[in-house]
Order: C-alpha cells, then sequence, then structure tokens
C-alpha cells in the first residue's frame, strides 16, 4: 500500500522520536494495532499519524500517559464506551483549564512588567524598576539639648 508510513517518517511527521514511538506502541498508546511488513518492520497509517499528532498535544497539556493509554484502549475497544471516552477528555479539559488559568495569571504578571520597565525607559527615570523605592527611614526623636 502507497500510504504506509516508516516509523522514521511518522517520527518526521510527528517530532517524536524513534524511540519514544516504540515506547508509545509498548505503552498501549496507540489507538490500532501496529501493523508490520514482510521483513518485521513497523508500519504505520495516516489515521495513525492523526493519532499520535492528537497524544503530542494531549502531552503538551499534562495529560498523564496512563490516561492516553486508557482512551486509546477505549478506542481500540470499538463502539459502546464513548461515555467513558467523554469523562476522560472532560476530567482533561479540567485540568487544561486550571491550567490556562494560572498562564494567565503569570502572563498578567508580565505585562505588568513589561509596562513598568516600558514607562521607566520611556520617561528617563532612574533606578531599578523591579526594585520599589525603599520606605522613608522613620524619624527618630532626637534630644532636645535646652
Amino acid at each position: 500500500m502507497t500510504d504506509d508510513l516508516s516509523i522514521g517518517q511518522v517520527a518526521r511527521r510527528t517530532g517524536l522520536s524513534v524511540h519514544t514511538l516504540r515506547l508509545y506502541e509498548r505503552a498501549g498508546l496507540l489507538a490500532g494495532e501496529v501493523r508490520r511488513d514482510r521483513a518485521g518492520r513497523r508500519v504505520y497509517s495516516a489515521w495513525d499519524v492523526e493519532w499520535l499528532m492528537n497524544c503530542v498535544k494531549f502531552r503538551a497539556t499534562g495529560m498523564p500517559l496512563t490516561t492516553i493509554s486508557r482512551l486509546a484502549q477505549l478506542v481500540r475497544e470499538g463502539s459502546g464506551n464513548e461515555a467513558e471516552r467523554l469523562e476522560l477528555l472532560r476530567d482533561h479539559r479540567r485540568h487544561v483549564t486550571e491550567q490556562l488559568a494560572r498562564l494567565h495569571d503569570c502572563l498578567d504578571l508580565v505585562d505588568t512588567k513589561v509596562a513598568s520597565y516600558e514607562r521607566h525607559l520611556a520617561t528617563g527615570a532612574t533606578g531599578d524598576p523591579w526594585q520599589q523605592e525603599p520606605p522613608p527611614a522613620p524619624e527618630r526623636p532626637g534630644r532636645q539639648v535646652g
């Protein structure tokens, strides 16, 4: 079949190393059975590449390999388990949403610091804009000479 892809071709298309592809297969992360050619070499389909690209995105969002493996297992089992698949994805969506909220908070800090440095440079101010001015020392009552 001309649509068959070697492990090297899949590695280039997905950005995963050949070693990682073999690990993913051993860990049960592929949703389809990896076929072999007559020489025993792994042969992948376009659908396998699409699934692996999903795995790359799942990993980039922090989905554990065990969750990807469970999802792959459910896909391999076929229809009838869509509710469990949906629950896995909803749980991960909650995780991603929380992660995005934390990242937005971090971005707010970066934006504040960028604006501070821009103001600092635009006004020609001196000193370090990261450091706050130290509070003035309290006046100490002096001895009255009288």
